[in-house]
């Protein structure tokens, strides 16, 4: 029988209400025996072979951090582009400064397209803004290059622009673009169901074998730096499963990699609808065959109602937006309708894509008819970022047993952006609801949905505890959680969302032993410090996992 290894610690933070706090933690193998004192784990260590480790004698363990929602793929497409944001990315591999102004990002869009010698190397830039970055479009590309192909894709990825020259090279025929109801021909612009068919074009670079294994090489960093021993990628395949799965395998599924991927799968693949409801079902229901032990396919599913919170086109309910533009659907709220009822009906976890209000209520509206027609228990249907919502609707929400899993980090980097040029303060600093789910006591998870917010737990717990903008103001203060109810959200609660709660996201005996181990107590340390704590690393299934490289 394998030797029983007890770690030794400062402090020991279970997540465990019946013991929040130990000292020692016995492991054998991948899975916790005992949790306590040395003194109170004495009986195991009478009977047993073991060894005490003292590395975590002068720090802090926690459950291994959890995001229920965070795409490597997406990832993987996007790391290995240029970054000209507006906030500073500090990514694996480099650190990228913060663009602001119109001039600014065009003289930088030139500096990079100028630095490349081949000069039919697409150039694919990520993380521009109309609110940091001014109005861009096909003709001010063409100004940059009229012969490199150059795509700018939006912040929130449900976006891009294009020049001619990558119009010409990712094939898209010009009276296919000019019927699409979310392309914007003369702009170049490719939005929603709009960006599947750029996206197409793209697929020949963005999954080549060499460039998307790179990417996942990267994403790969980032997540062990941020101490995650679990994630969720919420909506897979992004672009073709064969060509993602293949790299997958290679790359996450290896005995260095020090964290699982539950998956789960998309309703219809991307820019699909109605219409093959019988196939899409039997695939679905055939991707658990593909799980290995670190990558895995459960019974989740996700749809989506409304469009990118960060492109601005979520549904919002009135008075609307501050300019007068709309909202987009994802899925016209008749097909979203048709497709929760079969997966609904078939036992799925059902996670809905929701960030605009408007959303919301759709997506509450069909959860009252399901539960009509069809009642379930524990069912777990969450609604997935929850930009903006309504204290009813959390209410309601409660009502109908419905989880939530939230993007904080929207209250940060757009709180004073969308207070000054979206949707007024109001609405602003109430994004990310969080402090009212957790009055209504309703199951809330955070995640990063990265690259969306950097993949560090630590700092969305940051965000959840202090509400802060960019600029430092406090966000509706009565929407913070506090220190404890954060940690929960990256922890335990994070694995209810996923339906993994009796493996991880506590330490507790019979537990897969997967702990965040950090240089400081999160409950000691001033709110304003939580995102500061220096992680050590990982321990995952038993196995640590120091972070070598403390670059990002």
């Amino acid at each position: 029988m394998t030797k029983i290894t007890v770690y030794t610690a400062k402090c020991i933070r279970t997540m465990n209400p019946s013991l929040p706090i130990a000292t020692a933690v016995a492991v054998r193998g991948d899975q916790i025996i005992e949790v306590g004192t040395m003194e109170t784990m004495r009986p195991w260590l009478e009977a047993h072979p073991h060894r005490i480790d003292t590395t975590f004698k002068d720090h802090v363990i926690l459950p291994g951090f959890i995001d229920p929602h965070l795409h490597p793929s997406l990832a993987a497409i996007l790391l290995p582009c240029h970054f000209i944001t507006a906030m500073e990315w500090k990514l694996p591999d480099r650190v990228c400064a913060p663009v602001h102004g119109h001039n600014a990002y065009i003289d930088r869009l030139k500096e990079i397209e100028e630095s490349l010698s081949d000069p039919s190397e697409p150039l694919i830039t990520w993380g521009y803004h109309s609110i940091w970055h001014g109005e861009i479009d096909r003709n001010v590309i063409n100004g940059i290059s009229s012969t490199r192909p150059i795509i700018v894709w939006q912040r929130s990825f449900h976006e891009l622009f294009a020049n001619d020259a990558a119009i010409a090279w990712m094939g898209i025929d010009r009276g296919a673009m000019q019927k699409h109801p979310q392309i914007e021909a003369d702009k170049g612009r490719f939005y929603e169901t709009g960006l599947a068919l750029a996206m197409a074009g793209m697929k020949k670079l963005l999954l080549s074998p060499e460039r998307f294994r790179h990417g996942l090489e990267l994403t790969k960093r980032a997540v062990h730096f941020g101490g995650h021993t679990t994630i969720c990628d919420m909506g897979m395949p992004m672009l073709d499963m064969d060509l993602e799965w293949a790299a997958m395998l290679a790359v996450m599924d290896r005995e260095d990699t020090p964290f699982r991927i539950q998956f789960v799968a998309r309703a219809v693949e991307r820019g699909g609808g109605l219409g093959r409801e019988a196939e899409n079902l039997k695939r679905v229901r055939a991707m658990p065959k593909l799980n290995t032990h670190r990558l895995q396919f459960r019974n989740g599913v996700k749809l989506f109602t409304d469009g990118g919170f960060f492109a601005e086109l979520m549904q919002v309910q009135a008075p609307g937006f501050i300019d007068g533009h709309d909202g987009e659907w994802l899925m016209p709220p008749e097909v979203f309708e048709a497709l929760a009822r079969i997966y609904w009906n078939e036992g799925f976890r059902v996670h809905v894509h929701c960030t605009g209000d408007l959303g919301v209520e759709l997506a509450l509206d069909v959860l009252e008819k399901l539960q009509f027609e069809r009642p379930r228990f524990n069912h777990r249907f969450t609604i997935e970022h929850f930009g903006l919502s309504t204290p009813e609707q959390v209410r309601r929400m409660a009502d109908l047993g419905a989880l939530a899993s939230v993007n904080a980090y929207y209250v940060h980097e757009l709180g004073d952006a969308y207070w000054k040029r979206s949707i007024g303060h109001e609405r602003a600093s109430q994004m990310a609801r969080l402090g009212t789910l957790a009055r209504h006591n309703v199951p809330t998870a955070l995640h990063t949905d990265f690259t969306m917010a950097p993949a560090r737990p630590l700092t969305s717990a940051w965000v959840a505890v202090n509400r802060l903008s960019e600029s430092g103001a406090v966000m509706a203060p009565e929407e913070r959680l506090t220190v404890d109810q954060a940690l929960r959200a990256i922890t335990i609660d994070a694995a209810y969302v996923i339906g993994m709660e009796h493996e991880i996201g506590s330490i507790r005996a019979g537990k897969k032993a997967d702990f965040t181990v950090l240089e400081a107590d999160p409950y000691e340390v001033p709110a304003l410090d939580l995102k500061d704590i220096p992680i050590w690393g990982t321990v995952f299934e038993g196995r640590l996992a120091p972070i070598i490289s403390k670059s990002a």
